[in-house]
């Protein structure tokens, strides 16, 4: 009987927790990896100081402190292409069980930290930008980061699966992939700022639903403007995650088992 993608994961998590105490120990993370995110959202936030804009501040603020979780998760892509590198994932793809999920679960440790980088920005940066919440709003405000974190895993495990083949790109498409939700998802300018047809397309990415409710949530809207956005958050990640799995298959797994011809090395 093969493992279920439960336990799949489980045992990936295992994995998570010690790669990340062998990247990260608390003052490296908290002044290393914290202090740099922190400083990029004072930066973009301190340029709309600088805007002859109502509220500009206010709305960097919140855009680019929820940002740093998406920043965190992309590092997905360079970690499962690592899989090749060390040598384990021929073995992965030999075992009867499906490794996709053992990426899912071995990589986890990103989208909690980020949803405590998050976290941090926005409740301990927020308030020095007019951003702030009343204790009834703070499930809300650690929902949608969590929500924010996990979907844009989901998108970060589907590129990984793209360049897994190609890992010299690894770096250079979690780049581009955390810029360019940066610049049309709605952190630093509203989408209608774009082209219609760019606004269509990020319509497919989770950042840019939960921004909006996180937004909604800030400005004290109705329940409907904060939980709509909600709902295709959740489904664009559960897309995501299932293109994740059938590109896997199809471009890795399939092929890789049936030919024997899975190359070890960059």
């Amino acid at each position: 009987m093969y493992p279920s993608p439960f336990h799949l994961v489980r045992y990936g998590v295992l994995n998570a927790v010690a790669d990340f105490k062998a990247t990260y120990t608390w003052r490296s993370w908290s002044f290393g990896w914290l202090g740099r995110m922190l400083a990029q959202v004072l930066f973009f936030t301190g340029l709309g100081g600088m805007l002859d804009h109502p509220g500009a501040v206010r709305y960097l603020a919140l855009g680019n402190a929820l940002m740093t979780c998406v920043v965190d998760t992309m590092a997905v892509v360079a970690t499962t292409s690592g899989e090749r590198r060390a040598g384990t994932l021929s073995l992965l793809v030999a075992s009867p069980a499906d490794p996709m999920w053992v990426f899912a679960g071995r990589s986890l440790h990103w989208p909690v930290s980020g949803f405590a980088t998050a976290s941090v920005a926005l409740f301990g940066l927020g308030p020095f930008f007019g951003v702030t919440w009343a204790a009834a709003q703070v499930p809300l405000v650690l929902l949608l980061i969590a929500l924010t974190a996990l979907g844009t895993y989901c998108v970060g495990l589907f590129l990984a699966v793209l360049v897994i083949n190609v890992p010299r790109l690894r770096n250079v498409v979690s780049n581009c992939a955390y810029l360019a939700m940066m610049g049309f998802c709605g952190v630093q300018v509203p989408v209608d700022f774009w082209p219609r047809a760019v606004g269509a397309v990020v319509q497919a990415v989770p950042l840019t639903h939960t921004l909006r409710a996180l937004r909604a949530v800030s400005d004290n809207r109705p329940a409907a403007e904060v939980f709509g956005p909600v709902v295709p958050a959740v489904l664009t990640a559960g897309c995501w995650l299932l293109a994740a799995v059938v590109i896997f298959r199809w471009l890795v797994a399939v092929p890789a088992r049936g030919a024997g011809t899975l190359d070890l090395s960059y």
